[in-house]
């Protein structure tokens, strides 16, 4: 490319400004290998923003979609971003009265829906309140209007008072009602592509345009993956869409369309080490640039695997989407082997014990952070917003330090970690041995009571496919274990499941496993 076209390119970023542009550039691949122009995009994402503002709705209020991966979703993402809204992206494996209560709960002016998830969306909607005339669906659903009336007959062209929206994700956790992230508004013109996002995406080397495509394989509720995917198709990449992620299909598709980065969980990784040697020799991987994976602990061994497979590409992060993280590459990370990385540019990270007091390198405590002089509240929960802060930082509520080099190593969810006998035991560094073994497809590890030690380690294993639960095998864990862990570290006993409670992020409700062993009894942590 000449740099005067770089040039140009350069200055031209934003869905918008690249549809009017280069209204042919190739945007989105859809789960069915449909084929989306930013052109096509841009308009669907118009006629979405004008028929909300038809609507009534105003700069502040919220829309809820429950769609899986496609182009009507990213249409709704981009018309409210156009429309100063908060659009809340939906956990399509929820419930209709958990659905109810988001809509509720967001004050939803609008609900945008798919007909895979028809019976959810009705009860939702009814159970919410939401207006006859304020559903819509992809496909046909009782009661709601198909999508393509949204805008129609509201002229062409882009919305009248285009001002910035913003995502508002509800965080995953283990207890209670979900709470959604709410920031400020910013008033800024939707056109101009905020500089934190050719920043972030700098981080990882990934520049505006540069013949670059992302792979999405996860389900875009989540928010680090609806990230990836937005700033990726605002900075001018192509993203090719999955809608149930496969590992050999996730290696053909790079080859096909010579992917260059993805976001990714470490339970993918796994699955795709599992694949038959063949098999992966097949397929093309040398487009590849850089792998970014986080979400989840990733075992050192399964990350030593892929770097041997597919270079130094793998790069893994640790953040929040409250704001603030950390990030480390393949060949920083071969040399501090089992870290996160150094704070971002602008991200503060600090260990921190139970007073308050700034821990130095090497000690052991709470991980906070912060993210400049981003702020933000969890919905309608100041005490919950509370609880997380110690003056300007806050916390997720890990467990981990930090080297004399500033590279942060993360042992555990503070609310994870087993007191046995007076001494804290980390079941991450359990698991990241035990799930290494041949015959184990994942497993968990937490306390159970015990009465005089308090709490003793219990391991929840999914056996892999063909292998059946027994004593021998049992036993085969517990010695493969003792080969690699110190004996204060060694499960008491081993139960199995068909299938460990993950979300398709790779989120591990632990909860579901650990608490019927506390029935009746509480924890100290």
């Amino acid at each position: 490319m000449s740099t005067t076209a770089a040039q140009q390119q350069a200055a031209t970023l934003g869905l918008w400004n690249i549809a009017a542009e280069q209204p042919e550039r190739l945007a989105v691949v859809d789960p069915d290998g449909t084929e989306v122009s930013y052109g096509e995009l841009a308009a669907k994402a118009n006629s979405y923003a004008r028929g909300l503002r038809a609507l009534g709705l105003e700069t502040g209020d919220a829309i809820v979609v429950l769609q899986p991966n496609g182009d009507e979703l990213l249409a709704a993402y981009f018309a409210a971003i156009q429309t100063g809204l908060y659009i809340v992206v939906v956990n399509w494996h929820l419930v209709g009265p958990e659905v109810a209560y988001i809509l509720a709960d967001s004050g939803a002016k609008a609900f945008l829906a798919h007909e895979r998830f028809g019976e959810v969306a009705v009860a939702a909607a009814e159970e919410a309140g939401i207006p006859a005339n304020a559903r819509f669906a992809v496909g046909e659903i009782d009661g709601f209007r198909r999508i393509e009336e949204l805008g129609s007959g509201e002229g062409d062209g882009r919305p009248e008072h285009r001002t910035a929206g913003s995502p508002m994700l509800y965080t995953s956790g283990t207890t209670g009602r979900p709470k959604g992230v709410r920031r400020p508004l910013t008033g800024a013109d939707p056109d101009q592509v905020p500089a934190a996002s050719t920043w972030f995406f700098g981080i990882f080397g990934l520049k505006p345009f540069d013949d670059h495509v992302h792979l999405c394989g996860s389900p875009l509720y989540h928010t680090a993956v609806l990230n990836f995917v937005a700033i990726s198709l605002q900075l001018g990449h192509t993203a090719v869409l999955m809608d149930r992620w496969d590992p050999e299909e996730m290696l053909r598709l790079i080859q096909r369309h010579r992917v260059t980065h993805s976001h990714m969980v470490p339970t993918q990784f796994r699955r795709l080490l599992g694949l038959p040697a063949e098999v992966r020799a097949k397929y093309d991987v040398s487009s590849l640039r850089n792998m970014i994976h986080g979400a989840a602990p990733c075992p050192p061994e399964v990350k030593r695997q892929m770097l041997d497979w597919w270079g130094p590409v793998v790069t893994e992060y640790y953040a929040a989407t409250e704001g603030g993280g950390t990030a480390i590459n393949g060949a920083e990370w071969l040399r501090k082997p089992g870290s996160v990385g150094r704070p971002w540019p602008g991200s503060t990270i600090k260990v921190l014990d139970d007073s308050g007091a700034e821990l130095p390198p090497g000690e052991v405590g709470t991980v906070y952070m912060k993210m400049g002089d981003s702020k933000f509240e969890y919905h309608k929960d100041k005490a919950k917003t509370e609880k997380a802060r110690v003056g300007d930082l806050f916390t997720l509520g890990d467990v981990g330090h930090l080297d004399e080099d500033g590279y942060l190593y993360l042992h555990d969810r503070k609310t994870d970690m087993i007191i046995s006998g007076g001494v804290n035991i980390y079941p991450a560094e359990i698991e990241g041995e035990l799930v290494m073994h041949p015959k184990v497809a994942d497993v968990a590890v937490f306390g159970v009571p015990h009465d005089d030690w308090g709490e003793e380690i219990k391991a929840v294993v999914q056996p892999a496919e063909g292998v059946e639960p027994s004593a021998d095998l049992t036993a085969e864990l517990l010695e493969y274990a003792r080969s690699r862990l110190a004996k204060f570290k060694l499960p008491k006993s081993i139960d199995y499941v068909a299938e460990l409670p993950r979300d398709p992020n790779g989120k591990l409700y632990k909860r579901k496993l650990r608490d019927p062993y506390w029935q009746g009894r509480d924890r100290a942590i």
